[in-house]
């Protein structure tokens, strides 16, 4: 249920209670929790490619141990089957499994908090009626004692994790445009858009949790896998501010737009969900994301055709110039503009000119996709650099990008690359993302 439904660790239920099955449902029901479903991005952390649907096993590694998602299939034993409406209610929005422990923060449940009672409703309906039983187990968790302890996770819950009642009230009302109000409860409520692009303090809370918390919602998240999660706000260079309202359309639905394309933990957020959202609600959230203020100043980007008229007349005497040409010109261009939504653009390009550069050498060094799917046909893969170009090239090479066409951004380090080189997971290759 987005990316942090990992929360939830299998355990031996009892039988499932007895219920009415067969009972007729209003019309549409099922198919509103699965489209539920997929606003909460549930299958990003609960199929595991190559298992069944929902049955969970995705591992998440993270510093204390290795946590995996659990089965979220009706089955009563392996799975949530012998939830009750309540207690499936109680465990996405408050955190507390059945048996009364309390779910690891990873799981966004204060941003589930939001929730309507009319949308939970619909996807526990799906949950037990319009999904498969899995009888499958996922593997244990392989946390650090104590740190596996469940007990204190109740007080992270009580400090931090909002009351249903109180997350409501913060995200409903905030607009008298319908439009923008629906934009508001999917990025706060199922999007859990925060859950990422929020910075989160020490102990592991989100900064801010909404709009009404101040500017550090949604001001970009750090780094997370060796991929700096960017702002969502309206800063010019490194946020949204020159984006178009169907600029983001168009990159949740193809993960491709004029501007730039999907990368690292979004692209699995494309694939699973928001490419399959409604134009409305796309619309929506774009149009609520565009009136969130810069969380920072910053001197507007203005092209700079300096670096192209050098690299026309062949003069690559600047560091990173001979292998910019020759690994990436000819997708990029030498003015840095790309082609349109196949390659993007590297001239004024948010991700180019963030504070920390780990995006962009992890791109160089391991490559990227852009996936099918129905919303975009094609798929188009940048090939990795890590066994072709050393420490040093790679540090030359991305510091011209970042100095080029007024991107003004500072240079990077060869050690800086050297770390990243070494610290970066192993790529998923296209066959092990879910087919659509």
């Amino acid at each position: 249920m987005g990316l942090g439904l990992l929360g939830i660790v299998a355990a031996t239920l009892p039988t499932r209670p007895a219920q009415a099955d067969d009972a007729p449902l209003p019309a549409g029901l099922i198919e509103e929790g699965h489209y539920q479903a997929v606003l909460g991005d549930c299958a990003a952390c609960h199929t595991q490619p190559g298992r069944p649907p929902y049955s969970g096993g995705m591992p998440f590694k993270l510093p204390i141990g290795t946590i995996y998602s659990t089965n979220i299939s009706p089955d009563p034993v392996h799975g949530i089957g012998h939830y009750t409406e309540a207690e499936f209610a109680r465990a996405v929005q408050l955190g507390i499994r059945k048996d009364g422990s309390a779910l690891y923060p990873a799981m966004p449940y204060p941003s589930y908090a939001r929730l309507s009672k009319a949308d939970i409703h619909a996807l526990y309906v799906y949950f037990q009626r319009g999904v498969t039983p899995q009888p499958v187990d996922p593997p244990a968790n392989g946390l650090i004692w104590p740190l596996s302890m469940r007990w204190p996770l109740h007080i992270w819950r009580w400090l931090f994790s909002p009351s249903i009642q109180s997350a409501q009230l913060r995200t409903n009302n905030q607009f008298s445009d319908p439009i923008l109000a629906r934009g508001a409860y999917l990025v706060e409520g199922p999007g859990h858009c925060g859950a990422c692009h929020s910075p989160r303090s020490i102990t592991l809370n989100e900064k801010a949790q909404t709009a009404k918390d101040g500017p550090l919602f949604l001001s970009g998240g750090g780094v997370v896998e060796q991929w700096v999660v960017p702002s969502l706000r309206q800063e010019n260079r490194t946020g949204l501010g020159r984006w178009s309202e169907q600029d983001i359309v168009d990159f949740l639905r193809t993960g491709r737009s004029r501007t730039g394309a999907s990368f690292g933990g979004m692209t699995p957020v494309i694939v699973h969900s928001a490419h399959a959202f409604k134009e409305a609600d796309l619309h929506a959230i774009a149009r609520y994301l565009m009136q969130l203020a810069p969380a920072r100043k910053e001197t507007p980007w203005v092209y700079d055709p300096t670096t192209t008229d050098m690299l026309r007349r062949a003069d690559l005497s600047q560091p990173g110039a001979q292998t910019y040409m020759d690994r990436c010109a000819a997708c990029h261009r030498t003015d840095g503009a790309g082609y349109g939504t196949v390659f993007p653009p590297l001239a004024g390009n948010p991700i180019v000119m963030t504070d920390d550069a780990t995006s962009l050498i992890h791109i160089i060094l391991a490559g990227d996709s852009m996936h099918a799917l129905p919303t975009a046909a094609s798929a188009f893969t940048m090939p990795g650099f890590a066994d072709t170009l050393s420490d040093r090239e790679v540090a030359d090479v991305v510091s011209f990008i970042r100095q080029s066409w007024g991107n003004n951004s500072s240079p990077v380090k060869e050690s800086t690359v050297k770390h990243i080189r070494h610290s970066i997971p192993q790529a998923e290759t296209p066959d092990q993302l879910p087919k659509n």
